[in-house]
């Protein structure tokens, strides 16, 4: 049959259980309208055989799709070849994880029909993708102590996942499961006293530590911190992570470490690291407006041009969650954020962190 739209899966579908007792399926559609004339998408559906695991329609559809190159502003409307990627979280409980291939089926109105091939309303099937049998390594936590706060992690429309760069003449998505981790304070602040100063971060200076023992694929530092309350501009592309370090854990797999504090990274390229190593500071280099850490996985060694994968913290207590870009917006201005009242603080081992977790971690000791 004649198609109006496109489509391909962007990334690998690795089941992946999370700090809500829940797994995620985690991946992106990459869809171009092939017509000349307005595509709209009425509806999404993600199914594996009869079973149905997501529809999408009206403007919780439209909350996850955006137009390549416009990935502020919500649609569902697709123009005249031009592309749309529609983010999708599949949630389903540990034991009912699908096998095999999941397939597409999108509603569409269609503004210019073709008589006899493309009708007005049609239904489609797009982009089948296959479920995985890899599972996310567990790693160990890459800081110490609490009040750890995941900012722009997964799984909603956070700045990481929605990150689809055009690197190398090629799409990726490095941050789908990406991490900023920002400090509160037992005052249930990020700073105190001038935000313009990297030592009003109480954390700025904390240890980071390798996650995994790993091979040291390449490290960067020598670049200045940026002033905290306001984003760089003018960055060069080979700058926007700061000071980094790229550790090779091995099958492919690849640890990122960014936005680190000038003159602390203590290893080098080729060098072997046991996990719970220390190898760096927190800091404010690169593209960041804030003192954290910046942490992912990947399928390769560079940050910008590779498929971002999932990962699992080996132990945590989780201690609260955020009340969603309120709380950090509050954070980012100075101010005290509110606890979540009732909530149930608990320990967890192998899952990974949601966005707005707020966790304690403990780092083991480094073998002798």
């Amino acid at each position: 049959m004649a198609t109006p739209l496109i489509g391909e899966a962007l990334g690998r579908i690795v089941p992946t259980p999370a700090s809500d007792g829940r797994t995620h399926l985690v991946y992106e559609l990459k869809l171009t309208n092939a017509l000349g004339g307005d595509v709209t998408i009425d509806a999404l559906r993600a199914q594996a055989g009869d079973r149905q695991l997501l529809e999408l329609s009206g403007n919780n559809l439209k909350f996850w799709t955006r137009l390549l190159g416009d990935g502020a502003k919500p649609t569902n409307v697709i123009g005249p070849a031009q592309t749309a990627i529609v983010w999708l979280d599949i949630v389903v409980d540990g034991d009912a994880i699908p096998e095999g291939e999941i397939t597409h089926t999108v509603d569409l109105t269609v503004a210019k029909p073709i008589p006899g091939l493309v009708e007005a309303k049609t239904s489609q099937t797009v982009a089948p993708v296959t479920v995985s049998d890899k599972r996310p390594r567990v790693i160990a936590p890459p800081l110490t102590g609490d009040g750890w706060a995941d900012g722009d992690g997964c799984c909603g429309m956070s700045a990481h996942r929605t990150a689809v760069n055009p690197t190398n003449a090629q799409l990726w998505v490095p941050e789908r499961f990406a991490i900023d981790y920002v400090r509160i304070g037992p005052d249930s602040k990020l700073f105190v006293g001038d935000k313009s100063k990297v030592e009003s971060y109480r954390y700025y200076g904390d240890p980071v530590y390798a996650v995994a023992d790993a091979t040291v694929a390449w490290t960067r530092d020598d670049l200045p911190d940026q002033t905290p309350g306001k984003s760089p501009v003018g960055l060069p592309l080979d700058e926007y992570g700061g000071n980094l370090v790229v550790l090779d854990l091995g099958d492919g797999d690849y640890a990122f470490y960014a936005h680190l504090k000038p003159g602390s990274v203590s290893v080098q390229a080729g060098d072997k690291v046991s996990v719970g190593q220390q190898l760096a500071e927190v800091g404010n280099s690169g593209n960041t407006d804030a003192p954290h850490l910046h942490f992912h996985m990947m399928a390769g060694p560079d940050p910008l041009a590779s498929d971002g994968l999932p990962f699992l913290i080996n132990s945590m207590r989780l201690t609260q969650r955020l009340d969603g870009e309120a709380d950090l917006d509050r954070l980012l201005a100075g101010q005290s954020v509110r606890q979540q009242p009732g909530f149930a603080a608990r320990d967890l081992n192998d899952v990974s962190p949601l966005q707005f977790d707020v966790m304690t971690y403990t780092v083991a000791e480094p073998a002798e």
